[in-house]
């Protein structure tokens, strides 16, 4: 199955994001699933690289690594970047940059949009 999941929350505070990459991880448990991430507004805050948390605390920035390291891709709105002062090189390593062009594309290509 093709998944795709769109996150809209920052990566800390609440915590719908996190369980969105918790549950797109979940989902690459199974080899014939398809995973794709796009991250919009404050969500975009979670793919920043040099994420320093407190020990014991989830790190986004590295989760999505792992996502990505399974091979699902992340993609981040990239006005949502710009809005938020975040240029590409800051991102993880394997999140892109990505645009409204591509969550469509995303979107057509998906089984199934879950949307956090």
């Amino acid at each position: 199955m093709k998944i795709l999941f769109v996150l809209h929350d920052p990566p800390y505070g609440t915590e719908r994001t996190y369980n969105g990459i918790r549950w797109a991880r979940q989902m690459l448990e199974d080899d014939v699933n398809e995973v794709r991430v796009f991250l919009f507004g404050d969500a975009v805050a979670a793919a920043a690289a040099g994420q320093k948390t407190p020990d014991g605390y989830y790190n986004l920035g590295n989760m999505i690594r792992g996502l990505v390291s399974r091979n699902a891709d992340v993609g981040c709105c990239g006005a949502c970047l710009d809005a938020r002062g975040i240029n590409e090189e800051n991102v993880v390593t394997g999140a892109h940059r990505s645009s409204m062009k591509e969550l469509a594309t995303w979107t057509m290509w998906a089984d199934r949009t879950i949307n956090v």
